[in-house]
């Protein structure tokens, strides 16, 4: 690498000199929106052109395929019948109206307020709207009404003065510690872990500890609950394929991660990704639900005994204080269904395990139906980056909520919100139910007593519709508005006192460091026992993935401050970057847009200023996407805006690119590499004229240290230059 102060800008030269494999930041699992399918399936909700758009997810067309693999000429078929239309997507108003849906919470129909799951399985319209629940098994599952077995040891582990979970629970804060946290300054401490790597401890609580993982640890150390110790290993099998003298039931991962996990502190992962250890968190997760929840209804049966024994009502109520004011103790958050149903077969293989006595669990069919998918539905030659092939797997519909009572070795799906221990759900199925201001049917009260908050593959939901989250964050733990028929003398004084937040745990992972995301974790999460943040910096960046010789020309704009970054970008760009690329010499320029809204903004001022432009939007029609497609290739159109989320949910490699502008970073730094090496589907002979800018400001520094890496974007980031050059590609 090499700096040259020549031309008034710092240059990077950076070689290639074989092909590495794209760097994959991983995603996860999702769509972004309900397919068209579930949607007219469940509820009355109108079906945007999106839905329509991400339903094709689930059904790609023969001719898709084909127009990705074979010449541009596939298309001009469909593209002569409309050639007058020039670019014809579909219309600016509906673009907005489908926005405006999808932004705005989607929420049409607000779910029943009992929280029964979502949608009936296919045949069933005939019925009532109503979303199913179990009803039949209510009294089997209710933990009024039912005691401790004799079998199952008592909770006697329970009582153990150094279980996690007793102590955690049995915390006792005063009011003047509670009013102390709005004005404590953050205390915070730094470790490097050998997994995890970086990882930051805080506290808003005065008292911050740390701790480092030790070599070894057994199950008996970690206070498992039966028949966990016995039933872990076999479900854990496939990780632990390492030396035979390893006998630990974690893999190192696992393990550090399980130790932060089980000291119930808050716990911020950002490199869960799906090809490499997106399953192997999600075991590890589901072992301390699972471990969280057999523990908390242990000790609510065990009380029931005891107060049975004395003649219900002798004796001190405080040692019976042991839930919540609503049941629900458990929330996972997942993108789609397909993570939901990996979830639940987990549940059911931690409490089977060996047990040649199999568990019942109610409703499995109807589960298996509703969230499993067929393997034919997808074509087998449909070819997408192995981590698009990690993320859109199985069913991806994204709208969804599902209520799962355990009793014991029992499980109960589909069991109401109220009579549920854990509730599975994606974000817009959350959405639909809390509801917004001045509607008539919301519910959240179930949300009051969440003592375990899991939000996966928080990454996916920045494609989807993350205000679905913040509305999430801001309505957990809120005192309920009716008491559902809580026996108050059997709640936890903390939960009482409104102070259910500060002993929440939020386990948060995610595949980046992204701000949106950053905020959450800082803003939410409060817990006594404080959090834990792993915080590696990128050293190489995306950057280095880039195959094709290519210029890139990063531009740094100033911005007084954060909210004036994005009148300051557009200024920017319509000022100082578009006047150099009106000529028509400058032809095939791409215009990489991460955020919808500044693609809108974009839209209109070309059309205003009639600039020789087409635009692909994850709103636009397959129709209008061939056609922008292959007027971008033949040169009939100067310039293409795309946007962001398009590129998640399609892939599609765009031909025909000669000038890259990327308006924003990317979200995702693979992103970046990947529209980069585009360019090798534009054809030999042009490469002396490729160019590519970059927009950048000093609030970009996460995403540029992601693509820059982290020391190339502090030397950027510090210097009186504006404009900074790298060079890829074989010399």
């Amino acid at each position: 690498m090499e700096f040259l102060h020549d031309y008034g800008y710092n240059v990077f030269i950076m070689v290639s000199r074989k092909e590495a494999k794209p760097q994959t930041c991983q995603l996860s699992e999702s769509s972004d929106t309900s397919s068209s399918e579930s949607e007219a399936e469940s509820e009355p909700e109108q079906v945007s052109g999106y839905h329509r758009l991400l339903a094709t997810l689930k059904n790609v067309s023969k001719e898709e395929e084909e127009e990705e693999e074979e010449e541009e000429d596939s298309v001009t078929d469909e593209t002569e019948m409309n050639l007058e239309d020039g670019d014809s997507d579909i219309s600016e108003e509906e673009e907005m109206a489908a926005e405006s849906a999808d932004m705005q919470g989607s929420v049409a129909s607000p779910a029943d307020p009992e929280g029964k799951d979502g949608h009936g399985p296919p045949g069933t319209s005939e019925e009532s709207p109503e979303e199913f629940t179990d009803a039949k098994h209510e009294s089997l599952f209710s933990l009024e009404t039912n005691f401790l077995k004799e079998e199952s040891g008592g909770d006697s582990s329970l009582k153990a003065s150094q279980d996690p979970f007793v102590q955690h629970v049995n915390t006792k804060l005063k009011e003047k510690e509670i009013q102390a946290v709005a004005t404590n300054p953050r205390t915070t401490h730094q470790l490097k872990w050998p997994i995890l790597g970086q990882v930051v401890f805080s506290s808003k609580f005065q008292k911050l500890e740390t701790f480092k993982p030790p070599k070894d640890i057994d199950l008996k150390s970690v206070h498992l609950q039966k028949p966990l110790e016995s039933t872990w290993i076999k479900t854990n099998s496939q990780f632990l394929s390492g030396p035979p003298k390893s006998s630990s039931p974690f893999t190192p991962l696992q393990k550090e991660l399980f130790l932060i996990m089980n000291s119930y502190r808050d716990l911020f992962y950002p490199e869960r990704t799906a090809l490499k250890n997106g399953e192997e968190i999600r075991h590890v997760y589901c072992l301390h639900v699972i471990n969280h929840v057999l523990k908390a209804n242990a000790q609510v049966l065990a009380n029931n005994s005891r107060r049975r024994s004395q003649k219900l009502g002798v004796g001190d109520d405080d040692d019976f204080r042991d839930q919540g004011l609503t049941r629900p103790k458990v929330l996972i958050v997942v993108p789609f269904r397909e993570a939901a149903l990996r979830v639940v077969q987990l549940f059911i293989s931690l409490l089977e395990g060996d047990s040649k006595k199999k568990i019942i669990v109610s409703n499995k069919k109807r589960f298996n139906g509703e969230y499993g998918s067929d393997p034919e539905e997808r074509p087998p030659n449909l070819k997408r980056p192995e981590d698009y092939e990690a993320v859109f797997v199985g069913n991806i519909d994204d709208h969804f909520r599902i209520g799962v009572a355990i009793l014991q070795r029992s499980i109960r799906l589909y069991a109401p919100f109220y009579s549920s221990d854990i509730l599975i759900a994606s974000p817009l199925g959350l959405r639909t139910i809390i509801g917004g201001e001045g509607e008539k049917k919301r519910d959240f009260d179930f949300l009051s007593s969440v003592e375990l908050l899991i939000i996966d593959q928080a990454d996916i939901y920045l494609m989807q519709n993350w205000e679905h989250v913040l509305h999430l964050m801001n309505h957990m733990n809120l005192l309920p508005l009716d008491s559902h028929g809580v026996d108050f003398s059997r709640v936890r004084m903390w939960s009482l006192n409104n102070w259910s937040k500060y002993y929440r745990q939020t386990l948060l992972f995610g595949a980046l460091q992204d701000a949106q995301i950053n905020s959450v974790f800082n803003k939410y999460c409060v817990n006594v026992q404080g959090q834990v943040a792993v915080r590696n910096v990128p050293m190489t960046g995306s950057i280095s993935q880039v195959l094709v010789q290519l210029p890139h020309v990063f531009q740094r704009m100033e911005a007084e401050s954060l909210a004036s970054v994005i009148d300051a970008r557009f200024n920017f760009f319509v000022n100082k970057i578009l006047p150099q690329y009106r000529d028509a010499v400058m032809s095939h320029t791409l215009i990489y847009v991460p955020s919808y809204f500044d693609f809108v903004r974009l839209r209109n001022y070309f059309k205003k200023e009639e600039l020789n432009f087409t635009h692909i939007c994850e709103y636009t029609q397959k129709s209008g996407v061939s056609r922008a497609r292959h007027f971008f290739l033949q040169g009939e159109k100067q310039f293409l805006l795309l946007t962001e989320r398009f590129h998640f949910y399609k892939r599609y490699t765009i031909k025909g690119i000669r000038n890259l502008i990327f308006y924003e970073l990317p979200t995702y730094p693979h992103f970046y590499s990947e529209v980069c090496n585009m360019l090798r589907a534009t054809g030999s002979g042009e490469e002396a004229a490729w160019t590519c800018t970059v927009l950048y400001s000093k609030y970009d520094a996460q995403r540029l240290a992601a693509v820059v890496g982290v020391e190339r974007a502090a030397q950027m980031l510090q210097s009186k230059k504006n404009v900074h050059l790298f060079i890829t590609g074989e010399r």
